[in-house]
């Protein structure tokens, strides 16, 4: 590891991306430290306009923006979707993020999915027919 490698500072994005909406989030390398938090909800008026890629890419350009005046010049990125009883696929939202992480000039490193998968779990709401409306 040469001395610029070090003096990279990297973050991590954790995208949360249902079909609600779409969750950016950007700390240090561990975790810990909230740098810049946004969401879909923020930057349009109607509900159901949250978890597009549209409300998402704002989102992410806005989290991206704060992260790179605290000095964030790489990042990794964790995709998470709703997981556990709930479904494994990422919202729409989720690429649209990526998307402009990438444009917004960081440079990426590992791109990994942290969907939560049960090893065993209660059963799923809705009965073995499933719900009838």
């Amino acid at each position: 590891m040469s001395v610029s490698d070090v003096s990279k500072k990297w973050g991590i994005v954790h995208i949360f991306s249902s079909y609600n909406n779409t969750i950016v989030h950007i700390t240090d390398l561990s975790g810990s430290e909230t740098i810049a938090i946004s969401s879909g909800g923020r930057h349009v008026k109607a509900d159901r306009f949250q978890a597009t890629p549209y409300a998402a890419m704002k989102a992410a350009q806005a989290a991206a923006e704060t992260a790179r005046s605290k000095g964030i010049e790489h990042l990794h990125i964790r995709v998470r979707a709703v997981g556990g009883v709930g479904g494994r696929t990422p919202g729409p939202g989720a690429q649209a993020v990526i998307r402009a992480i990438a444009r917004g000039g960081f440079r990426v490193g590992k791109i990994e999915d942290v969907t939560p998968i049960p090893h065993d779990t209660t059963r799923k709401a809705g009965g073995r027919r499933g719900r009838r409306a």
